[in-house]
């Protein structure tokens, strides 16, 4: 992650307005400022804002065609990131037109979500609980299946955020917007026994935190630490396929869906800000009826 020190100073203040008006999160501006920085490197300038306010079109595809041996998801960020940067030029008076009204890259292919079948989700969350750190691992899974939320935001809870006597969970989404999840009874019977019995074995002196996930250390877990514990979890129990944090968020969403669950709540659930977002589980709902009348439907088996 590079340092908004080192962008040139218009880029600073593009940097700023994300993080204070816009309030998106810690990661997004992190990956706004690696994507400026590479932008900065390739013209070879972090000082002079002039530079930016005359580029061509012309100059910007070439950048992106520096970048073709990347993943088209990699260039299309890269993409977002100086399209974004330049209506924020456009809109302070920088300059009168954006050199990326007319620039268009290639259609991102769909690609439906990886989720977890219910019976792969009852492997996961009945494994045997024998030390302090299963009944933490454990408290976290039945929490993201049972919320959908995403694991920035697990990891991010505090004592404050968990209302045990109501049920449900305050979550602080992108763009600091706050969402109540309602939990169900298995979640809260794994988070009560967590929290009654073995976060305090988790706590090191010394070392005061109200977060409510702690690693050996009694130190907030990580993104990148629960997921080595989730991977190790999935092979322990059998699943081979390739499983992430956000794969339980999508199994959540396309569980509720094929049980009947309204679209519009799901979207609540998730604190989607715009409903198309959520339709992708639409598409891999029926996907799965389709796979499910292949592989159980008599005469679709005989052909």
């Amino acid at each position: 992650m590079k340092k908004i020190e080192s962008l040139p100073p218009i880029m600073g203040k593009y940097i700023n307005t994300l993080k204070y008006e816009r309030k998106l999160s810690q990661n997004t501006i992190n990956s706004y400022q690696n994507d400026l920085f590479e932008f900065c490197r390739f013209l070879n300038n972090f000082t002079n804002d002039e530079i930016y306010f005359k580029i061509t079109k012309e100059k910007i595809e070439k950048f992106l065609g520096f970048k073709n041996n990347q993943a088209i998801t990699t260039r299309a960020h890269s993409f977002t990131v100086i399209q974004s940067f330049y209506q924020f030029l456009l809109e302070n008076n920088k300059i009168s037109s954006s050199p990326c009204e007319t620039i268009h890259l290639p259609k991102i292919p769909e690609k439906l979500p990886n989720f977890l079948t219910y019976e792969e989700v009852e492997k996961l969350l009945n494994m045997p609980l024998k030390t302090k750190y299963d009944y933490r691992t454990h408290a976290m899974l039945e929490l993201l299946y049972a919320t959908g939320m995403r694991i920035s935001e697990l990891i991010s809870l505090r004592f404050s955020n968990i209302d045990l006597i109501n049920d449900c969970v305050k979550v602080e989404g992108k763009g600091s917007k706050e969402r109540m999840i309602p939990i169900n009874n298995a979640s809260k019977k794994a988070l009560t026994l967590y929290i009654t019995k073995y976060r305090s074995e988790l706590c090191k002196p010394g070392k005061n935190t109200d977060a409510l996930f702690l690693n050996n250390r009694g130190t907030p877990i990580s993104r990148q630490g629960f997921f080595k514990l989730l991977k190790q979890r999935c092979i322990t129990c059998g699943i081979t396929k390739e499983v992430s944090p956000h794969a339980l968020r999508h199994s959540f969403a396309t569980h509720l869906l094929n049980n009947g669950a309204d679209l519009r709540v799901i979207q609540e659930l998730l604190g989607h800000s715009s409903i198309t977002t959520t339709q992708i589980y639409t598409h891999v709902s029926k996907e799965h009826v389709k796979n499910e009348y292949q592989n159980t439907h008599p005469r679709y088996k005989k052909e």
